[in-house]
């Protein structure tokens, strides 16, 4: 239990009175709290630690979430029945009119408002979820497609660079630390006759013929607040907005949403790609995005679920190989479990490629 959070709210310009503070979410990288307020006053907050192991640039990090939800702000306050304090999360700042506190101990500190009313869900068990998903994350970066200034900071530098990934790998295997590249010859063949088309993405680009957009690289769907009549409010989790490609945030959406396995599903049989659930998330994402992006970012949206889904699988992959460094895990082999299970995701992608592409073109050339 946090024992200084009545303290540490002090510092930032906050209207309630304290209560009591509690954990709040499932999050990995950050640590996060509910603290409630007295009945009438008219906020709670959500008290968050940055991880600065991670986020190594902490005021760069809290700039790009002050100039993304100013910016869609602004929209919705121009926009007749939104509720900006509901559908953008808010910034508190701190007494000295920052974004976030250091402490004593210089742990970094940041407010939000509290969202009331809203749920999020860990798994997409239907194509109406899907659907609320795909237009949740599609609206977010339609709204943010104009935002005026230079780019955005790169808070986790290379994120989703496939060079980089594979890069990554490579050298894993090469050094072999942990002495298993030996046990795992099947994923690394499986890994190196992929890796060549999954350039595609970045061949593009150099080839000028897709644009980077601002792209929020985490959309799972427990990233979006849903209300009580079941549409999505609000998208969370702003720590990895940053510049990237359309495919970075549909084919990560695909990966996490439609699969019939966990993403450390041990029985590969379980995992397959729900292609009911893919069409209801593209449905949902082109809706708001058909009239924003480019024929041939249209045309690459399917393989954007490959990309991802190798991406991670080779991030989980590599660190297996580098004797788990970067992953928790909860027992040996844990991240080659993981690994596997994207690769068999990816695999099952594969065998409903041609689908995927045709929905894709329907769904496009119908909104």
């Amino acid at each position: 239990m946090l024992h200084n959070a009545e303290a540490i709210l002090g510092k930032f310009q906050a209207q309630g009175r304290f209560v009591r503070v509690s954990p709040f979410g499932t999050g990995h990288i950050n640590d996060t709290y509910l603290i409630t307020t007295r009945d009438e006053d008219p906020y709670d907050y959500i008290l968050q630690r940055i991880n600065q192991n991670v986020f190594k640039n902490v005021p760069k990090l809290q700039e790009n979430i002050e100039r993304v939800t100013s910016h869609i702000r602004k929209k919705l306050e121009a926009t007749p029945g939104a509720h900006p304090d509901r559908e953008v999360l808010t910034l508190v700042r701190t007494v000295d009119s920052t974004t976030h506190y250091y402490s004593n101990e210089r742990e970094s500190w940041r407010v939000f408002l509290y969202i009331d009313g809203t749920k999020t869900y860990d798994v997409v068990d239907s194509p109406a979820k899907a659907y609320v998903g795909g237009r949740a994350f599609g609206r977010f970066m339609a709204m943010l497609a104009d935002l005026p200034g230079e780019p955005l900071y790169e808070t986790i530098p290379r994120f989703h660079d496939i060079d980089f990934r594979l890069g990554n790998f490579r050298d894993a295997l090469k050094r072999d630390p942990a002495c298993r590249a030996s046990k795992v010859r099947e994923e690394t063949a499986f890994v190196e006759a992929r890796a060549a088309e999954m350039r595609t993405i970045h061949q593009l680009r150099e080839e000028g013929q897709i644009p980077l957009r601002i792209t929020h690289n985490d959309t799972k769907f427990n990233n979006v607040l849903i209300d009580e009549n079941g549409r999505a409010l609000c998208v969370t989790d702003l720590d990895t907005v940053m510049n990237g490609f359309v495919h970075y945030d549909f084919g990560d959406a695909i990966r996490t949403s439609t699969s019939t396995g966990a993403e450390d599903e041990a029985d590969l049989s379980k995992v397959e790609m729900d292609i009911r659930l893919f069409e209801a998330y593209a449905r949902g994402f082109l809706q708001e995005t058909r009239r924003l992006l480019n024929p041939c970012e249209i045309e690459t949206l399917a393989f954007s679920a490959h990309l991802m889904t190798f991406i991670i699988g080779l991030r989980f992959f590599t660190d297996y190989l580098d004797g788990d460094h970067y992953f928790k895990i909860q027992h040996e082999g844990h991240n080659l479990q993981r690994a596997r299970a994207q690769f068999k995701l990816l695999r099952s992608m594969e065998a409903q490629y041609v689908t995927m592409q045709a929905l894709i073109a329907k769904i496009a050339r119908s909104t």
